[in-house]
Formats: C-alpha cells, sequence, structure tokens
C-alpha cells in the first residue's frame, strides 16, 4: 500500500518541480513512510511514497520499463500477478523486481488498456509514455483504492490523496459550495466531483489518458447482472465457500505479517477464520465502557472460540472527540460516519502489531446483508395497488399525527428509484433550504440514484438497491473510509470479498438467495455456517454502533459542538439559529438528530482543517 503525486509541469525548471513533487510527497507520508522517490522530466513530475509489503529490498517506484521509456507510479495490490508475470516473461519481458508494480507496467506494454480487465486486486496507477508523450492512468473495478485528479486553467495534478495537491503552486483551492447540499444530503458527494472545485474522483472501473492538453476518460468495467435461476441455494453456498477460500489466500500474500479486523459479525469472523487455517493470526477489535453499544465480548468469544489471538481496545468519548478534526483531515472530504472514527481506533491498534490487515467491506453490498433491501418484499403487493390510489392514502397519512404503519403509507406513494435513497437521507431535499444561510440550487438526491437503476432496469428490486449501494455508498462511504483510516497508521487494508470472482458469484446469484423476510446474506451465511459457529453465522448486522447519540447529549460535548456551531464559518454556510435547535432538541432529549448535528460538525472541522488552519 503506497501513495503517489504527479503534475504536468507548466515550467522547465527541475530543481524547482523536484522540490514541488518532494512536497506533494511529504503531505502523504502517512501512506507510505518506508521509501520516497521521484522522476522528473521536462514534461511531467512524478512522487512516490512506498509502505513496503512485496520484495521490500527491491520494490521502489517510479519503476521505468527496459528501455526507460515508460515510467510507473501505482498504489495497491495485484493478487494474480504472479500467474501475469509468468506469462509476460514467457513473451520475452526481463523484470527487475518481484513486485506487481512492474506485472503492470510490462502488462500494458504487452496488452495496452486491455490489462485491465486482467488484474485482480485493488490499485490505481498511472504511467507515463515518454515516446507518446501521454499519461495512462486506471483505479480498480470496486474504486477500493483512490484516485483524485485536478484540471484547472490547462494545469493538470493527480494523486492518491487530495490534500497531496496543496504544495503545489498549479493548483488554486477553493470551496465547492454548489455541492454542499448534496454533501447534506448524502453525508458525500454522490458524483465524480469532490468538495474542492475542480478537483474529480476517477470512477470505478475507469481510466483516462492525458495528451496535449486533452484529458480522456472512460470505464473499462461496469458490473452486469446475469442472475442463473437453474441451481438450488446449496450450489451458491459450496460456490462461496469454495471461492472465498481462494480469495482469502490470495488477500494473504506478503512478505510481512498479515493481521484481520475482527467484529462479531459474520463477515470479519468468516475472514479471520479462514486467515486462521494458514497462520497465526493476530486479530484486533474495538468497542465502548457503554455495553449496548459495544460488540467486545462476542469479538473475544469468538476468538477465544478459534483459538486465535486478539487485541482489543475500548474507546472513551473523551478519545473519540479529541481525533474527530484529524480524522475529518485524513479524510480529504468531510464524510459524517460515526463509524469512521471507531475505524481510526481500530487501524491505529492493529498497527502496532501488523503492517497489513484483512476486513469484511464489501460483502453487505455484494451478497444483500442490509436489512433495507427486505423492504421490496413488505411492499410487494402494496406496490400493485393503483398509483393514484397509494398516492391519496399517503398523503393523507402524511397530515396524521403518528401512527402504526404511517411511514409504510407515506412511502408506499413511491417507485423503487425515490423510495430507496429515502432510507439514507440525512437532510432531506426540503430540509436543504432550512439548513442553509442562503439559497443554493440543487437537485433531488433521486436524481443522482435514478441512472444507477437505470442501468439494472430489468432486474427485481432488490437487484437494483444493491446495485445503487455498489455505485454510491459502497465507494464513497465504505471504502473511503477504510482507506483514509487504515492509512493513516500506515496500515494496508484488504478486504477479500471485494474480488473478481466474488463478484462474479454475486452477479448471478438470485435475490431468493440473498434476501428472504427472516434473514439477509442467505447464501453468504450458509457458506459461512460450514466453517463458523451457528450463533455467529447467524448473527443479526448491526453496524458499527456508537454511542455518539448519548455523548451528544453531556454536558462537554454539547459545549464543544455548540461552540462550532456559533463558529464564524457556522454563520457563513448554515442557518445557526436552526441547527442550534437540533443540537438543543436532542440534548434535551426531546429528538433523536445525532445524524444531522454530526454532518454539520463534521464539515466545519473538515472546513477548519483545510481552509482555516491549512
Amino acid at each position: 500500500m503506497c501513495g503517489f503525486v504527479g503534475f504536468v509541469n507548466a515550467e522547465q525548471d527541475k530543481t524547482k518541480n523536484r522540490e514541488i513533487i518532494q512536497a506533494m510527497a511529504d503531505r502523504i507520508v502517512h501512506r507510505g513512510p518506508d521509501q520516497d522517490d521521484y522522476y522528473v522530466d521536462d514534461h511531467v513530475s512524478l512522487g512516490f511514497r512506498r509502505l513496503s509489503i512485496i520484495d521490500l529490498d527491491g520494490g521502489s517506484q517510479p519503476i521505468t520499463n527496459a528501455d526507460d521509456t515508460k515510467v510507473i507510479v501505482y498504489n495497491g495490490e495485484i493478487y494474480n500477478y504472479q500467474e501475469l508475470r509468468a506469462e509476460l516473461i514467457e513473451q520475452g519481458y526481463a523484470f527487475k523486481t518481484r513486485t506487481d508494480t512492474e506485472v503492470i507496467l510490462h502488462g500494458y506494454e504487452a496488452y495496452g488498456k486491455d490489462i485491465l480487465n486482467r488484474l485482480r486486486g485493488m490499485f490505481a496507477f498511472v504511467i507515463w509514455d515518454t515516446e507518446q508523450q501521454k499519461l495512462f492512468g486506471a483505479r480498480d473495478i470496486f474504486g477500493i483504492k483512490p484516485f483524485f485528479y485536478y484540471r484547472n486553467e490547462g494545469n493538470f495534478l493527480f494523486g492518491s490523496e487530495i490534500k497531496s495537491f496543496l504544495p503545489n503552486p498549479l493548483f488554486k483551492k477553493e470551496f465547492n459550495e454548489e455541492r454542499l447540499p448534496d454533501y447534506l444530503c448524502f453525508e458525500y458527494i454522490p458524483t465524480n466531483q469532490t468538495m474542492f472545485r475542480n478537483v474529480f474522483k476517477l470512477d470505478p472501473g475507469g481510466y483516462f489518458e492525458y495528451a496535449n492538453g486533452t484529458l480522456q476518460t472512460g470505464r473499462y468495467f461496469i458490473p452486469k447482472y446475469e442472475v442463473d435461476d437453474t441451481h438450488d441455494l446449496k450450489y451458491w453456498e459450496d460456490l462461496i465457500d469454495e471461492t472465498f477460500k481462494g480469495s482469502t489466500i490470495a488477500h494473504g500474500i506478503a512478505d510481512v505479517e498479515v493481521g484481520c479486523f475482527l467484529s462479531s459479525g459474520v463477515d470479519s469472523s468468516y475472514v479471520a477464520h479462514e486467515m486462521a487455517k494458514r497462520n497465526d493470526v493476530k486479530t484486533f477489535s474495538v468497542g465502548y465502557a457503554e455495553e449496548k453499544y459495544s460488540e467486545l465480548d462476542r469479538a473475544v468469544r469468538f476468538a477465544e472460540h478459534e483459538g486465535i489471538r486478539n487485541y482489543t481496545k475500548k474507546i472513551t468519548a473523551e478519545e473519540y472527540f479529541a481525533v474527530a478534526p484529524m480524522v475529518q483531515y485524513y479524510m480529504d472530504e468531510p464524510l459524517p460516519n460515526p463509524s469512521a472514527l471507531a475505524l481510526y481506533f481500530l487501524a491505529g491498534l492493529a498497527s502496532e502489531q501488523v503492517k497489513v490487515v484483512l476486513s469484511g467491506e464489501g460483502a453487505d453490498e455484494l451478497f444483500g446483508g442490509y436489512h433495507y433491501y427486505r423492504e421490496p418484499l413488505d411492499f410487494e403487493k402494496y406496490m400493485k395497488l393503483p398509483q393514484g390510489l397509494r398516492n391519496v392514502l399517503g398523503s393523507l397519512a402524511e397530515k396524521l399525527p403518528a401512527f402504526h404503519g404511517k411511514r409504510f403509507l407515506t412511502r408506499g406513494r413511491y417507485g423503487i428509484e425515490e423510495r430507496f435513497i429515502r432510507n439514507n437521507y440525512v437532510y432531506n431535499h426540503a430540509e436543504v433550504d432550512k439548513v442553509l444561510a442562503k439559497k443554493i440550487p440543487s437537485q433531488d438526491p433521486a436524481v443522482y440514484t435514478k441512472p444507477f437503476f437505470d442501468e439494472v432496469q430489468g432486474e427485481d428490486d432488490i437487484t437494483k438497491m444493491q446495485y445503487a449501494d455498489i455505485c454510491t455508498w459502497l465507494v464513497q462511504d465504505i471504502l473511503v473510509k477504510a482507506d483514509r483510516m487504515s492509512m493513516a497508521h500506515s496500515l494496508e487494508l484488504r478486504v477479500p470479498y471485494l474480488d473478481r470472482e466474488m463478484l462474479r458469484i454475486a452477479l448471478q446469484i438470485p435475490s431468493k438467495y440473498k434476501i428472504n423476510s427472516e434473514t439477509t446474506k442467505l447464501a453468504l451465511r450458509g457458506a459461512a455456517a460450514k466453517e463458523l459457529p451457528e450463533d455467529t453465522s447467524k448473527m443479526r448486522k448491526t453496524g458499527f454502533l456508537t454511542p455518539l447519540n448519548d455523548w451528544l447529549r453531556r454536558d462537554e460535548f454539547y459545549e464543544m459542538v455548540k461552540e462550532q456551531f456559533h463558529s464564524d464559518t457556522a454563520r457563513e454556510y448554515f442557518n445557526t439559529d436552526y441547527i442550534m435547535k437540533l443540537l438543543d432538541d436532542h440534548k434535551a432529549g426531546t429528538a433523536h438528530n445525532m445524524k444531522k448535528i454530526w454532518s454539520i460538525y463534521s464539515f466545519l472541522l473538515w472546513y477548519e482543517m483545510f481552509f482555516i488552519k491549512n
């Protein structure tokens, strides 16, 4: 796991350009504290920070090909690199290292852009072709590894994190205010834009070419469902189990020790169990003194059952609030998911023992783990009523006091495209104008998710929801916090569920083997049940819970948030009376506004870190 930076030179002063690229790389030293190196010519400057995992002595970057006409900087792990390396050697390519980096470079020489569909792993990279005067870069199919680029006034910068752009005089730092309503609704930006103007994210499964001042982007991979109804549940359970075993073996390849994150749930437990078959694996778990929010006891019991070492930490409220500003700095963009801070402590705990961990991200999106995926089953009969009748019933219900079934009737007015996103609002579209200090034109959030539903128009509603999550929630939230919180501690995080072969299976499984009225992840749980204790394989999904809801009612933390809500930044962007009422009502216990409060608070911390302190 590493980090890279680069830019197209505006001036021909190599000494100055080397100083700039080194300053950019220094901003992301946490991504690679083991080594740094640079490539600077008359046209481009490339920088690299390395976290040594494979070929510890010979894997420094940037790496050049045999005649020095191509140069690569790369972040990630390619799990089938040994097979590809053997294939390329047969074709006559000579290797200077044992790294997967050089496999990508020679693979590009041999196959061009087609190498991308042969890579099994997580990656982001850039290759500079000195003969064609062209930059070529790409990102893995899930978006596990980050890739940002800045394009403005003829300038082109790129890197693993946005903060690396800050030392470059070509970068004009501006807050992208127009995206603030989107952030308030989603808790992230649901497009390829960012909270920095003219900074963009390369799409998952995306690539780019940049030559002569022209940028072209495209997708080399888009998931496509090909549901296979010809097999029974046991077939899928067996196939998942067999394939997952292979995935954990591949994801465990390293020249350093590999550990595992461990919660009480089936996803991480399945990973830890498979790793423990081959290694004396170390596992890591965090929780809280507030027992009702903590999974520690169950994680410890599972580790004892498996006979594996487990390192634990209980997070205090004081620790949690103390690291919140730095967490937002590492994030690059504001991300108010409360579990991110728990993940920060978890990664810190693991980094004291190992350099690589395996984790359970992606299982819910691929195999149907979220409880709201069961909603189409609840609505199946009701949605057969005429639209007009459902509109009338929903409108009437909305005007009545709270009663059992009110939410069902109000939501029943909408099709899946609109109903789905209403599961995940922080602020709904109507609330945005109330919370902002001034009117910022915005679109209904469903506008952003509808294209993903359109891409799977022929599939059932459960599949549509999963696909939308894979394209939005997974890449913009889950994988962002996984990458940033682990790399904040120079820890490589690998995700064996997010593997090409696992995805191939997930795209074929019928929804009836993912979700039913009683449980989620049906086939995955069945596969895990072959290996795990029953209480673990059937454990209800709880998410990464935090006591934040309670902590915000404590005087010292209420005052901390209140101070931010009365700051100059808060007055500039938000209706302070409105957000203070949210905070006061929450403290009084008359409302549960934790998500809304933490969304504003996280933004204010982020803004302070990037636009006031930096």
